[in-house]
């Protein structure tokens, strides 16, 4: 089975984000870089279906420029078997699809994996789009996924419920969490990894269909008032004259 991750390049949660050029450019100066962890699941997912009895191989994919290689290794000592970063800076979710879309088209992938969303932009588009573009089943937030031969098991949730989809593959899927536990690279895999394959391909000629006009801070958090767990009095009157909620 050949099996495509999509990997995002995306600021640690515990980095401080501040802005450049009037608001209109995100500051890279500090900040510390990782797999999206949504994708980082999407992977071990990957490792898990190759490790089951499912033998085959694991491309992971990026867009972005030679910054992100960092990023790629670290999936390569992970598990992947190989990597590849179209040179080009992501400019939105439409963007990304076709630049993946114009590699994998005709590479005959069993299953392209991606997360639910990257946690900087939180779009949770790439799966929807590289499904409609591949013109191939795409199933997004997945919670559980079983492979047998050519067929696909997809488990996701819904309110009041799951659900589950069966489909032929290929598919896409758009991991979320509990699809796998994340794996931790190993010595061996991180010496591996120095050593595996890291294509840089060109991208391809795509307009995007967004623009990024202004970044805005949230605004600075307030104080804390603390009351007593019994003073329900104070409480209300907090909420209506200070709060106004009520």
């Amino acid at each position: 089975m050949k099996i495509l991750v999509c990997i995002s390049n995306v600021p640690d949660t515990t980095s401080k984000i501040t802005f450049t050029d009037n608001n209109t450019a995100f500051n890279n100066q500090g900040v510390q870089y990782i797999i999206n962890p949504y994708d980082e699941l999407a992977l071990s997912k990957a490792i898990d279906l190759t490790n089951s009895g499912a033998n085959g191989s694991i491309t992971v994919i990026t867009v972005g420029d030679s910054s992100t290689e960092a990023t790629l290794r670290k999936a390569l000592a992970i598990g992947a078997d190989n990597a590849v970063r179209i040179d080009s800076r992501p400019l939105d979710a439409w963007y990304v699809a076709n630049q993946i879309v114009e590699y994998a088209k005709d590479k005959n992938f069993d299953l392209i994996l991606t997360g639910r969303e990257s946690i900087d932009y939180n779009g949770g588009q790439l799966a929807g789009l590289l499904g409609d573009l591949l013109q191939i089943p795409s199933v997004s937030i997945v919670k559980g996924l079983n492979v047998i031969n050519n067929e696909a098991t997809i488990e996701r949730e819904i309110e009041g419920g799951k659900e589950i989809i069966v489909t032929q593959l290929p598919v896409v899927i758009g991991a979320a969490e509990g699809i796998a536990e994340p794996k931790i690279a190993n010595m061996r895999g991180i010496m591996g990894a120095r050593t595996k394959p890291l294509d840089i391909i060109a991208s391809t000629m795509v307009d995007p269909l967004t623009t990024i006009v202004t970044y805005e801070a949230p605004p600075v958090r307030g104080t804390v008032t603390l009351i007593e767990e019994d003073n329900i009095d104070e409480l209300v009157s907090l909420l209506h004259h200070r709060a106004k909620v009520i």
